[in-house]
């Protein structure tokens, strides 16, 4: 299963593309604004299995903590 970071313009610009890439391919794409991922698209099976199994459950929390920005006290976030 591949993971791919895109832009929140190019996810809109290219829905239907994305769309199909995570439905056919089983794909997971990390939605990312101003470089700060905001958002994870996957398809509904996987949404699924990550429900349901406890390894896939591990595998994306491990995803999701390396690709988490880390803020340092003080620093201005931007949205």
């Amino acid at each position: 299963m591949a993971t791919k970071k895109i832009s929140s313009t190019q996810a809109q610009n290219n829905f239907g593309q994305v769309l199909d890439d995570v439905t056919y391919n089983q794909t997971r794409f990390i939605i990312e604004r101003r470089g700060i991922p905001k958002a994870v698209m996957i398809s509904f099976d996987d949404f699924e299995s990550l429900l349901s199994n406890e390894s896939e459950r591990s595998e994306m929390s491990l995803l999701l903590r390396e690709v988490k920005p880390a803020y340092q006290i003080g620093q201005a976030l931007n949205d």
